[in-house]
């Protein structure tokens, strides 16, 4: 039996030896990429401490598309960047905030913007394959994104076994491994607005379902308290955002009020700021939105610069 455990110990050893590097490569590579939405330059940014900022906007698509942080910067002389995850709702926007943290220096100010999704948790990993590079024995990672579908506890530790299957990764990963890195990012300073028209998607949707309800987590509802508490203790002062939302949208998420309820009572609670931007007259205009939960480039123009002059007002420059 002896015998046995050691034949398996030096068959499995070299593969070991030689499946770190391999991963390490193919990770490396992989994280150069630009392609959208552009996670692996935000995550590229955090673990290389090049995040550091006075202002942090975090949020989903509707933080990263609707802020503009180079505005917010020269407005406020102050240094922003955006943190925007798409499509995650806040457990997953939490860890990036955890992972920020941890190579970046604190920001004076973080704006976060919520909204009917945010307090919502789905089954499946949305765009898991951000996580690939950086996953391997990271116990935040693992904590986050495991309750979803998407990877299975091998994957957290044993190199390169997350990659099995993945052709298209590790396409991407020999062609920049080949070609060298894209000359252009995605996003500058985790922001992109969206040079887009109206689309028929919302019609589409609405001829389908009559209404939308968002159906809150309590476990994220518990952590998005337990995230005010400890900007608190951190002396992070906290702002909660509700960006401009297409006025046919809102009336599709029957709780809507439900939710904003929920956001009001914390501001309340913990002396926030909480700015809410469903009446903003930019709502009611369907110019200025390429669907119904999204600004285009125009419309995030001019909202960031409307609420960066709110901010600027406020003092927080």
């Amino acid at each position: 039996m002896k015998k046995f455990i050691l034949k398996i110990f030096y068959f499995v050893l070299p593969l070991l030896i030689i499946s770190y590097p391999f991963d390490y490569v193919v990770s490396y590579f992989l994280s150069q990429s630009n392609e959208p939405p552009g996670e692996f330059e935000v995550m590229n940014d955090i673990y290389n401490s090049n995040a550091n900022c006075d202002i942090a906007i975090y949020g989903s698509s509707r933080a990263w598309v609707h802020i503009d942080s180079q505005i917010i910067t020269d407005s406020l002389n102050l240094k922003a960047y955006n943190f925007g995850n798409d499509g995650h709702s806040f457990d997953l926007q939490y860890l990036r905030h955890l992972e920020f943290l941890k190579y970046n220096k604190k920001p004076k100010t973080i704006i976060l913007a919520v909204d009917v999704f945010s307090l919502e948790k789905g089954t499946g990993l949305y765009k898991s394959d951000q996580y690939l590079p950086y996953m391997l024995w990271n116990t935040n990672i693992k904590k986050f994104t495991s309750s979803y579908i998407g990877y299975n506890n091998l994957d957290y530790y044993i190199p390169i076994i997350r990659y099995i299957g993945k052709k298209e990764v590790l396409k991407t990963s020999k062609e920049i491994l080949i070609n060298g890195k894209p000359a252009k990012k995605y996003r500058k300073n985790g922001f992109l607005g969206m040079d887009r028209e109206w689309s028929t998607d919302f019609e589409k949707v609405k001829s389908k379902q009559k209404e939308y309800v968002a159906k809150l987590d309590k476990q994220n509802i518990e952590l998005f308290e337990t995230f005010i508490q400890e900007c608190k203790r951190m002396k992070i002062n906290l702002i909660l955002i509700y960006t401009p939302e297409y006025i046919d949208g809102q009336k599709f998420v029957s709780n809507r009020k439900e939710v904003i309820a929920i956001y009001a009572k914390f501001s309340k609670l913990y002396d926030l700021k909480f700015y809410n931007y469903s009446n903003d007259p930019i709502c009611f205009d369907k110019a200025f939105f390429y669907n119904a939960s999204h600004l285009n480039k125009r419309g995030a123009e001019i909202f960031t610069k409307k609420f960066a002059s709110v901010l600027k007002a406020n003092k927080l420059n």
